[in-house]
């Protein structure tokens, strides 16, 4: 069993409070978990009005499948153009 984990930083535009913030973030994160079937949290930038770590995580078979899922969830992130990512890392255990 491999595990696989990623961090992503989000930059979100336009937004001029928290609570639209995370009404963004809470979209972004609900889509990734349907569409993927990984674990999505908030893990950073909580009291940022424009900025938020999300931390995915993923288990596979072989490396190459958890790091394929991870690398399309942050596509789909960046796709869906809801704030624009500032920053990635994908890290296999």
């Amino acid at each position: 069993m491999v595990v696989g984990a990623a961090r992503v930083e989000l930059h979100v535009h336009g937004s001029r409070s928290l609570k639209e913030k995370r009404g963004v973030v809470r979209s972004i994160t609900q889509r990734v978990r349907n569409r993927f079937n990984v674990s999505v949290a908030e893990v950073g930038g909580q009291d940022t009005w424009q900025r938020a770590v999300l931390g995915l995580a993923t288990t596979a078979g072989e490396s190459g499948q958890a790091r394929a899922r991870l690398e399309k969830a942050i596509d789909f992130i960046e796709d869906l153009h809801l704030a624009e990512v500032i920053g990635q890392e994908v890290e296999i255990l």
